[in-house]
């Protein structure tokens, strides 16, 4: 039973980077503004430790930075844009694809946002 028990720690506890290293790589972007416009893009995501990264978006001439936690199969990044200060929530699916909802501090609404893996 020992045994047993001591496999399946190393087991779980080899998971746990696993998880957090398939979210990092390059996505493709595309959303939808406050006013219901749309927009497309880039987005990089790089793992900086088991459930935290950085990620960038580039859509049309602008480019965002911020950072990012991963909780199961939730994902949330706060960011900068210029002057502004934005979050975004995400619900990861099974496919690798991000689902998300962004607003920025101080503006009533939100945008929408799906950010698929480019494999």
């Amino acid at each position: 039973m020992k045994r047993l028990a001591a496999t399946a720690l190393v087991f779980l506890t080899s998971i746990v980077p696993a998880l957090a290293d398939d979210i990092g790589g390059s996505y493709s972007v595309y959303g939808t503004n406050f006013d219901g416009s749309h927009y497309r893009g880039t987005a990089k995501i790089t793992v900086q430790s088991s459930t935290t990264c950085e990620i960038e978006w580039t859509t049309g001439s602008t480019t965002s930075s911020g950072i990012c936690m991963r909780n199961d199969d939730s994902f949330a990044a706060a960011y900068q844009l210029g002057k502004d200060v934005g979050l975004v929530i995400y619900k990861m699916r099974s496919d690798g694809t991000l689902d998300g909802l962004w607003t920025i501090a101080g503006q009533d609404g939100n945008g929408t946002e799906i950010l698929t893996p480019n494999n």
